[in-house]
């Protein structure tokens, strides 16, 4: 597995620009549209568990799991990025991620910030 199974984040030819922070240097806030989200839940997948089982006894990264995280994570943010643009915004401000559990079935991950449009200046 190449690096790109380990990593995600927004690519650089997005035209809705997500930010973890508050605001972005040259750029001023003309309209806040509100809260944004994107929401994928994985169930557990057998193979992958008793893997992560064994794999538990002697140590080690569990490299499935996390590439399956990789996944769903970037798939949340794939949804955020689409509700934002359906809404109108060209950016996200305050960008998080939360993960919890889904009823003992499976994983449910939430990417979430606030929509905006933003203008240089």
């Amino acid at each position: 597995m190449g690096i790109e199974d380990y990593g995600g984040g927004q690519g650089t030819q997005s035209d809705v620009l997500v930010v973890t922070t508050n605001d972005i240097p040259g750029f001023r806030v003309e309209q806040v549209i509100g809260e944004v989200f994107g929401l994928t839940v994985r169930s557990r997948h057998l193979g992958s568990q008793i893997g992560a089982g064994l794999k538990s006894m002697v140590g080690g990264e569990l490299k499935g799991l996390t590439k399956t995280l990789v996944q769903t994570r970037n798939q949340a943010m794939d949804r955020l990025v689409e509700q934002a643009r359906a809404r109108g915004a060209n950016a996200v401000l305050a960008f998080r991620f939360d993960v919890t559990e889904a009823a003992d079935v499976g994983t449910e991950v939430c990417a979430y910030g606030t929509a905006v449009v933003v203008a240089r200046g």
